[in-house]
């Protein structure tokens, strides 16, 4: 929001300004711990300076002259300052210094990562590429290279219609995919690779009967629902209808044939859908852990409050949409959160509650390698070079 209200207020700025300002910041929120270390010096000055010097490669010379500016500078360099950029700290820093995470969020990477998580959080500080979804429903992925090749997108793996645009330098943005004439016809969606891997692990669904069940702006349905190939229903549902209000346009773009919209503002919106789902998918309010890469400030600005209260939140939706499934049907349980109390706990708390369900491994091969011992999916940045996310299978079996 602050970024925002500054471009907005900032006429003089042009867009390489306003991009140069923008990266600045993120980096600096991205690695503010790290960059505060080797400074000396954990204020928002020292961060802003520590980018430029040792993320972005800068030379001294050139930092000093931009500081110095008379109008938009921060002042003269310090003895201190320079002396950081001549000969900055080589000692170890602490894991959480390391891996630019608060100090309370220690345990619980600890408990996930061990002794790579420093690592871990150091690959969730780093930029984060554009990826993309080329709808089925539209096109094929030979069609979309060729019309994402001014964007320099290119496959990215692990799934067939998966692309990604590399993460864009310092200064400058990403190109605008809503620019490409097939992008205004529905042939893409901006969707990270993690979360397009967690949509497909809800398997063969062609002709099914599924529910999004937290949809919120359709994002997962869309992938969904290009998976069953406008055959059986698809239904999208939320708790907020403000986080809907772009389902239907974009389904429509989509070419989507087979959507039901399952409103909160309806009386009863999931009246008559008890044990008749195939499937449904559960993507879990959680604290956006796995995300950080793309927003940086979240990190900071989570506590261990919140955490609690998504975990509440968890509990409710799975126990909300637990009825809804058939016997012989799935539910599928996604987070991006790389947290295991909202993950691994989680399912672990609702077999307790519901005995009727069952883990079933998750079987998508390309990620078969990013499975837990317990047959849970998990990627991160550092494993899968995704956004982190976790996803569990479980089988109605009473």
């Amino acid at each position: 929001m602050a970024l925002k209200g500054w471009g907005e207020s900032a006429r003089y700025a042009g867009s390489k300004d306003r991009a140069f300002v923008s990266g600045l910041v993120l980096d600096a929120l991205r690695r503010r711990r790290s960059l505060g270390w080797a400074m000396g010096d954990d204020s928002a000055r020292a961060a802003a300076l520590g980018v430029l010097r040792f993320i972005w490669d800068w030379p001294v010379e050139r930092i000093a002259e931009a500081a110095a500016d008379e109008q938009h500078g921060i002042g003269a360099l310090t003895p201190a300052e320079l002396s950081a950029f001549a000969t900055p700290r080589t000692d170890a820093a602490p894991p959480a210094v390391a891996g630019d995470y608060p100090d309370w969020v220690e345990p619980y990477l600890t408990r996930v990562f061990g002794e790579g998580r420093a690592e871990e959080g150091a690959r969730l500080a780093e930029r984060a590429p554009v990826d993309l979804r080329a709808n089925s429903l539209k096109t094929d992925p030979e069609r979309a290279a060729k019309a994402l090749a001014p964007l320099r997108a290119e496959p990215a793996g692990l799934l067939p219609n998966a692309f990604r645009i590399a993460a864009p330098a310092a200064t400058e943005r990403t190109g605008a995919v809503e620019t490409i004439p097939a992008f205004g016809k529905g042939w893409f969606e901006v969707q990270d690779l993690g979360s397009q891997i967690a949509a497909a692990c809800a398997g063969e669904i062609k002709g099914r009967q599924v529910l999004d069940f937290c949809c919120g702006g359709g994002g997962k349905t869309l992938a969904l629902a290009a998976a069953m190939g406008n055959s059986g229903q698809i239904y999208a549902h939320d708790s907020d209808a403000r986080r809907m209000a772009d389902v239907i346009p974009r389904a429509t773009r989509a070419g989507v044939r087979n959507l039901q919209i399952r409103s909160p503002v309806e009386a009863e919106p999931l009246k008559g859908m008890d044990g008749r789902m195939d499937v449904v998918f559960v993507d879990a309010p959680c604290t956006g852990s796995g995300t950080w890469r793309r927003h940086p400030d979240a990190k900071w600005r989570l506590s261990e409050e919140q955490l609690g209260k998504r975990i509440v939140e968890q509990d409710t939706v799975l126990d909300q949409a637990a009825p809804l499934v058939k016997v012989g049907g799935r539910l599928v349980y996604v987070t991006c959160s790389v947290f295991a109390e909202e993950n691994e706990d989680r399912v672990a708390a609702f077999l307790v509650r519901n005995p009727g369900f069952a883990v079933k491994p998750v079987a998508l091969e390309p990620v078969a390698d990013h499975l837990t011992p317990q047959g849970f999916l998990r990627l991160t940045p550092r494993t899968a070079a995704t956004d982190g996310f976790f996803v569990a299978l479980l089988e109605r079996t009473a």
